[in-house]
């Protein structure tokens, strides 16, 4: 009960930040700002979503003690690890070859100073 209970709140706050990094990514004006929205989706979307299926294999592996879901579980944990490391490190990789390439970021501030100069 209590593990169902946990497993469908991670569903849901992988669900909500899934939805949150799509709207970031519909909205933002830039590759920069999109990436962010979608390099966070990706993390922590993923991350508790994989979490809930951690949960769900250890609460299957107490109630019948059959192997699989213990190899359920152990695939999954590593699986998120790899996906937590390597999502920073592509993300990374894209925006400096965006940076690189010329494209600029959009201004997000307006600076009313530099129109009043002397």
């Amino acid at each position: 009960m209590i593990a169902d209970i946990l497993v469908l709140a991670c569903l849901a706050v992988g669900t909500f930040f899934n939805a949150l990094g799509i709207v970031g990514l519909l909205r933002f004006p830039d590759v920069y700002t999109r990436m962010h929205a979608t390099t966070k989706m990706t993390t922590f979307g993923s991350v508790f979503t994989a979490l809930a299926v951690i949960i769900y294999g250890g609460a299957s592996y107490l109630g019948s003690t059959d192997p699989q879901y213990v190899i359920l579980s152990v695939h999954t944990l590593i699986a998120a690890v790899a996906l937590a490391f390597t999502n920073a490190l592509g993300s990374h990789a894209i925006a400096r070859g965006a940076h690189r390439s010329g494209i600029k970021p959009t201004p997000a501030v307006v600076d009313r100073l530099e129109e009043v100069q002397p």
